[in-house]
């Protein structure tokens, strides 16, 4: 089943992803363009973006490389207009980019580490929305996925700020749901758990607080970027067309089985 018969089908649409050179973003990537969508694959290093970009043309589809520092307003506002001197439009943008350069407890944060975190994984979200949202609106279309974290949804003494920036995703999709939402475009949060990333590797790849992080998981395992990638897709398509405000918990039960960690 292709074309308007499939719900899932992202022909013609152009997506901008940030933070797109690898782990989920790469793998969001990938996905939309087997699903038919334009990409622009973005993150600050546009060698690494080129390797997404070629693994999409050799796969038959439709890549541009646009590197891009996030907490630079003016480098995101460029990224903006060279998508939309390439492909005309943005239909589906997909804020993936986050940083967290401090692991330990709030109180030990230095301030330094506390507002990178603020800025890179709330302000730029913010600017970027709102750079993409009114051409959106002019066309009546548009979807908007934040990729947020369960870190968000409980606290934590171990990734304090972090877990602060990925809350306050989740209401900026709920308020940009609400604000945009009469000109058709929608907002929603994917909340991943624990997933098999580079971003991640602190939390996974020692053994002991992998079994740690994992143990209240139902699935009782760490879960891979291409687990998130379906949910992206779903959310950008007429799949997910009246699903807005919302947040997508993708954890491998950790939520529903919380009080047996």
């Amino acid at each position: 089943m292709t074309g308007k018969d499939n719900l899932f089908d992202l022909g013609g649409k152009v997506a901008v992803i940030t933070g797109s050179s690898r782990g989920i973003g790469r793998a969001i990537a990938l996905r939309m363009a087997q699903h038919g969508a334009k990409v622009v694959v973005s993150s600050r290093k546009a060698e690494a973006c080129e390797k997404v970009a070629a693994e999409i043309k050799q796969a038959g589809g439709e890549a541009i490389v646009v590197p891009c520092n996030v907490s630079d307003k003016a480098q995101l506002q460029a990224l903006v207009d060279a998508t939309i001197k390439q492909w005309g439009r943005i239909d589906i943008l997909v804020c993936n980019a986050a940083v967290n350069p401090f692991f330990g407890s709030a109180k030990d944060i230095p301030d330094d580490a506390f507002d990178k975190i603020m800025d890179v994984n709330i302000k730029s979200n913010h600017w970027l929305c709102n750079m993409v949202a009114p051409d959106m609106a002019k066309r009546k279309d548009g979807a908007i996925i934040i990729i947020s974290s369960v870190g968000g949804l409980i606290g934590s003494n171990l990734l304090g700020a972090y877990a602060i920036s990925k809350a306050a995703d989740m209401q900026l999709a709920r308020n940009l749901a609400v604000e945009w939402g009469p000109d058709n475009i929608r907002a929603n949060c994917i909340a991943p758990g624990l997933i098999k990333t580079d971003f991640a590797r602190a939390l996974w790849e020692n053994p002991d607080i992998a079994k740690k992080a994992t143990h209240g998981y139902a699935l009782k395992r760490v879960g891979e970027p291409d687990e998130i990638a379906g949910a992206a897709i779903f959310l950008a398509s007429r799949a997910g067309s009246f699903m807005t405000g919302q947040t997508m918990v993708i954890d491998g039960g950790g939520m529903v089985n919380f009080q047996s960690v």
